[in-house]
Order: structure tokens, then sequence, then C-alpha cells
């Protein structure tokens, strides 16, 4: 009985197994967390806020006064030259509705540029002077996307008023069955893109440049009248003095965008260029028709991004409160 006792004192009891849930002690415990789904690759994907900018601008657009009038004018003034019956007339053999997109064209040349200008640098400038730079800085969007973005905005605003208005004309003439020259409608809506994204490049120079509305809307009308001048009267004075090569002559006023826009819906009808003149010689023979018309294109669009990139470089630097 004594031996029996002493053996069961002398045995070691069962070891009880530790849990494995909890960590020994001293051990530094890390927090308890929820495993949540994997965000889907929209969700991971950033919202751009070049669009979110460019349709703020639109809406902007709708609602001001301006863009009213502006539509106003375009259509109406497809409205009368269906009114006066302009698509029966003939004019350098021309008749129907060439001859109703020839009179366009040249009378959009001389509003729309001064339209784009005067609405375009009211943008950043605007803005400046009202004071809600601050406000915009604080947004989650960059400042390239909020200034392109205002390109993209005011440049469909300009240009698919003009474009709506060839459209019309376009569907009046199929139903009253007057033929429709397709490709002087193509080539006319896309010369009309490149002035629209010509001249909005320097409103946004402008814009970018000027401190105050004021400033940037005389700086718009002076660049306008100096296009305008430009046109003819300083060519025509260059070429009576005789002093000039007749290529530099006219080298130089194709550097001038309402030249290359007034040359270009000039070579689309007449494609000798003979209400030009000598100056037509010159110009067929560096580009020929096909290529001035192509020219007449790409040019102006390049200076236009050209001058709005530039604009974007001065917003950038400058001080933007």
């Amino acid at each position: 009985m004594s031996s029996r006792m002493a053996s069961a004192a002398t045995t070691t009891p069962p070891e009880i197994p530790t849990p494995t849930l909890l960590p020994p002690l001293g051990a530094a415990t890390a927090p308890m967390t929820t495993s949540a789904p994997a965000p889907s690759a929209r969700s991971q994907r950033p919202r751009s806020g070049l669009g979110r900018t460019a349709r703020l601008d639109i809406a902007e657009s709708l609602r001001s006064r301006w863009f009213a009038v502006y539509t106003l004018v375009f259509g109406g003034i497809v409205a009368l030259l269906f009114l006066f019956g302009l698509t029966e007339s003939r004019v350098l053999g021309f008749i129907g509705l060439s001859r109703l997109l020839v009179t366009y064209i040249q009378l959009t040349m001389a509003i729309l540029p001064i339209f784009v200008l005067i609405t375009t640098v009211r943008s950043v400038a605007g803005d400046r002077e009202a004071g809600v730079f601050e406000y915009l800085l604080s947004l989650p969007v960059s400042l390239g996307a909020w200034y392109w973005g205002k390109f993209i905005g005011r440049w469909l605003v300009v240009f698919l008023p003009v474009a709506a208005a060839m459209a019309a004309a376009v569907g009046i003439a199929l139903l009253r069955g007057i033929d429709v020259p397709w490709p002087m409608f193509g080539y006319y809506t896309a010369l009309l893109a490149a002035m629209s994204a010509c001249f909005l490049g320097f409103g946004m120079l402008i814009s970018s440049i000027a401190r105050s509305t004021d400033v940037a809307q005389g700086a718009a009308f002076l660049l306008w009248l100096a296009l305008l001048l430009f046109l003819d009267l300083i060519l025509l004075g260059v070429m009576i003095q005789g002093r000039v090569a007749p290529e530099v002559a006219v080298g130089v006023a194709l550097i001038n965008p309402l030249q290359v826009f007034r040359t270009a819906a000039l070579a689309l009808f007449d494609p000798q260029l003979i209400v030009l003149g000598p100056a037509a010689y010159v110009i067929l023979d560096h580009f020929g028709a096909h290529g001035f018309m192509a020219f007449a294109l790409a040019y102006p669009t390049l200076i236009g991004l050209l001058a709005a990139g530039a604009g974007f470089v001065v917003f950038r630097r400058g001080d933007l409160p």
C-alpha cells in the first residue's frame, strides 16, 4: 500500500496542452483585422478630372447668354440665306447648296474669330478676377486637367453650333431635293473645326496672361483687328512697293491664319485660284491644290495647340490666386 502511494507521488502529472490561438506571454500582439473583399478594377481606376471640367464648362456655357446669341447668329445666317433664295442663284457656275456653303463660310470667317476670342478670354481671367482659384485648387483636380478640360469643353461649345447650322442647311436641301456637295460639306466642316481650335488657343493664351477681363477682351479685339487688317492691306502695300519677292510676300501672308482660311475656302470651288491673281502661281507651285487644302487644316490647328500650350505654361507658373 505504501509502495503504491510512493510510486504515485513520484510519477509526473500529464501535461495540459496550451491553446494555439493565444500567443505566448510577452510577445507582441497584432490587432485583429477582418478580411474585406478586394476592390474591383473599376473602383481602383482614378476618375479623370478632364471630363468633369469639360462637362462643367459646357454646362456653364449653355446657361450663359452669349451661347444663345452665338447659336442664333449662325442659325439665322443659314435661315436668311435660304430665305433670300441663294440656293437658286448662280455665281461662277455654282448653284444650289454649293453657293450657300461658299457664302456661309465667308461670313463665318468674319464672325467666328471675334466670337471665340471675346468669349474664351473670360474663362481663365474671369476665374482669376472672381477669386475662385483658391476653391479650384482645393478640389481633387490637377491644373492640367482643369485647363485642358476647359479647352475641350469650350471647343465643343464653339464648334457644334456652327456645324449644326451647316447640318441644318444640308437637311433643308435634302427636303427640297437639292443636290448636296458632300466633299465640300465635309471639308468646310473640318475647316471650321480647325478655325475654332486656332482662335480658341489664342484666347486661352491671352486669358492666361491677362490679369483682368477688361485687359483680356481688349487684347483679343486688337489681335482680331491686326489679323483682319493684315489680311489684305499690309500685303497689298508690300506688293505695290515691289521691294520683296512675290514668294516672300505670299509666305508672310500665309502666316496669318485668316488668310489661310480664306484661300482654302476659295481653293475648294476654284482650284486654280484665279481670284487671287499672280499669287496663285506661288501657292500652287509650292503646295498644289490638294496640298494647300491639307496645309489649311494642319497649320491653324497646330498654331492653336501651341498657343494653348504656351498659355498652360504661363498659367501653371503664374500666381494662381
